[in-house]
């Protein structure tokens, strides 16, 4: 997954203005207690990061 589709499916999910908030502050523990942007600088794939973003906060099917 490219990162400009990923930055789409979270500001579609979070919205525009929240999406890089939401990534900058929310530690996750299926991150490895990371941030979307620690995790995302720490070399994670995008699409992994997403599918943790889903299943953490129950992102509905139809979204993923």
């Amino acid at each position: 997954m490219r990162l400009t589709v990923f930055w789409q499916l979270m500001a579609d999910h979070f919205g525009s203005g929240y999406a890089d908030t939401f990534a900058r502050d929310h530690v996750m523990a299926g991150l490895g207690g990371r941030t979307v942007h620690q995790a995302l600088d720490d070399g994670w794939e995008a699409k992994d990061v997403w599918r943790v973003v889903c299943s953490t906060m129950n992102v509905p099917a139809e979204k993923r």
